[in-house]
């Protein structure tokens, strides 16, 4: 009988890696390669020029453009749309049957959106709850119930 492999992914919008479990007892090891990171930014650190001035002083007048969308919100959803296409190929070559997320709340959300209804079929369970900086021996207490680890 082939075994289940469960994958689990913590992620938030700056960085994810993924743990596998094969069964019970066998406890939770690290995906080789497959752990990410992008350094964190603030807005100003990524839009560098200011909103311009206009002249006259009309009761319409406004500083510049403000951009459409926040550019770190943006750079995270790139991360995690990049984290959810590894996830496919993955999925693709037989890598994992079950997956579980345990994510930030709005990384949570752009996961969701970004996986392939392949992938998602194979989520069996979510957390919505940080625990990127939780070291891998401790998830166990997070996912008690969820996986037999």
């Amino acid at each position: 009988m082939k075994k289940t492999v469960t994958w689990v992914l913590i992620a938030d919008g700056a960085q994810a890696r993924v743990l596998e479990n094969t069964g019970p007892g066998k406890g939770l090891k690290q995906v080789e390669g497959l752990d990410w990171a992008i350094e964190p930014l603030q807005a100003q650190e990524i839009v560098t020029d200011r909103p311009g001035s206009r002249g006259g002083g009309g009761s319409f007048s406004r500083g510049g453009m403000e951009p459409r969308t926040d550019p770190v919100e943006h750079r995270e959803a790139e991360f995690v749309r990049s984290v959810a296409a590894t996830l496919d190929r993955k999925h693709q070559q037989g890598a994992f049957q079950r997956l579980v997320i345990a994510a930030a709340p709005t990384a949570l959300g752009d996961i969701r959106q970004a996986i392939s209804p392949a992938v998602k079929k194979t989520v069996v369970a979510e957390l919505n709850k940080d625990l990127t900086n939780t070291p891998t021996p401790q998830l166990d207490q997070h996912l008690d119930g969820i996986i037999a680890t």
